[in-house]
């Protein structure tokens, strides 16, 4: 499985086109977003991603979570989804 992390400012297409191509390279990703902005974008672009993947009959879904990750030494919370078809 991928893991992609999310950032606020990361772009919502280009992290779809991410998650796309990890779908169908490995069979499922993980994205880790600390933060409301973060989180933000992460649900935009698995709706993005899914607007990609579906004209090629793959219907996927994303499952929430929290996760413990290390940033800079610290630990923090952050929400995770794995997104991986149906």
């Amino acid at each position: 499985m991928g893991v992609l992390r999310v950032a606020a400012i990361s772009k919502p297409k280009s992290v779809a086109g991410a998650i796309t191509a990890i779908i169908r390279e490995k069979g499922s990703v993980e994205l880790q977003a600390v933060g409301a902005g973060a989180i933000n974008q992460a649900v935009k672009a698995i709706a993005i991603a899914r607007g990609f993947i579906a004209p090629n009959g793959v219907d996927i879904v994303a499952i929430p979570a929290f996760a413990e990750i290390s940033i800079d030494g610290e630990e923090r919370t952050a929400i995770k989804f794995i997104v991986e078809p149906r």
